[in-house]
């Protein structure tokens, strides 16, 4: 199995999966995602960390890519029963080690010909190293003759928020990761910080907690842990991030409410 993930909208996933259909014909495609948001290798990270190890042992082709056309290199990351190809800018890091689950994570460059464009190595750069890493078990990746080990390549790693105890009861200070196609507002605060809370101020304003979105009325704000096990900030059959006036990158701050 090969999975795709990538911001390019349609139709270059095509072009991609003609790349790895042209190598083998009977491999299995399945696209994850080609809509994440344009250029936003974090927003990347965060989603593709939280799909992919649903997924049993693959090869994993994630393309988010600003920096197209330079000299960043492409690498495959073994982890575990899995292998991810994708820019060396960080993007891959966070899937890779929720993959490997708990286990170290090796990385090796893979070394590309000249492109026939530098605007699309989805296509002429990243799918043919997807269709090599495919062809070899995964503990063989470096038998390839295009891959070298490398200890030297841009990690990235989500930023964790803080939590503290107070005289009057609990604060999370946190920030807003990712903003979902509902308008839920997810941060990086544990869902455990709303272990057993009735209501939280965010923000200074207050806000009730529910298990579901149905806890509260239609069109009225919650405060809730998502399926990724963060808090989120959202309305129901509504929009979170306008409601509580957040966007990607904004800092937040809760308060459990006595």
């Amino acid at each position: 199995m090969i999975t795709l993930s990538s911001d390019f909208g349609s139709p270059y996933p095509a072009a991609m999966r003609g790349v790895l259909l042209s190598a083998d014909p009977q491999v299995r495609l399945v696209d994850v995602a080609h809509d994440l948001p344009r250029q936003d290798v974090r927003a990347a990270a965060f989603w593709t960390r939280f799909v992919l190890p649903e997924f049993p042992p693959a090869t994993h082709l994630l393309v988010v890519d600003p920096g197209v056309g330079t000299d960043r290199a492409a690498l495959v990351v073994r982890a575990g029963d899995h292998a991810l190809v994708a820019p060396d800018n960080g993007v891959a890091l966070p899937a890779a080690r929720a993959l490997a689950g708990g286990s170290s994570v090796e990385a090796f460059v893979y070394d590309y010909d000249d492109p026939a464009s530098n605007t699309f190595h989805g296509r002429d750069v990243f799918a043919p190293a997807a269709a090599a890493v495919h062809d070899v078990r995964v503990a063989e990746i470096e038998t390839l003759d295009r891959v070298s080990p490398t200890d030297e390549y841009v990690d990235l790693t989500l930023p964790e928020a803080t939590v503290a105890k107070t005289r009057d009861g609990a604060v999370a200070r946190g920030e807003v990761l990712v903003v979902d196609d509902f308008g839920n507002a997810i941060t990086n605060v544990p869902g455990a910080f709303l272990d057993d809370a009735e209501r939280v101020r965010v923000n200074g304003r207050e806000a009730p907690v529910g298990d579901s979105f149905a806890s509260v009325a239609v069109g009225e704000r919650l405060v809730t842990v998502g399926s990724h096990a963060f808090v989120e900030c959202d309305v129901n059959q509504g929009r979170g991030d306008e409601a509580f006036g957040l966007a990607v990158g904004d800092e937040v701050r809760f308060e459990r409410v006595a």
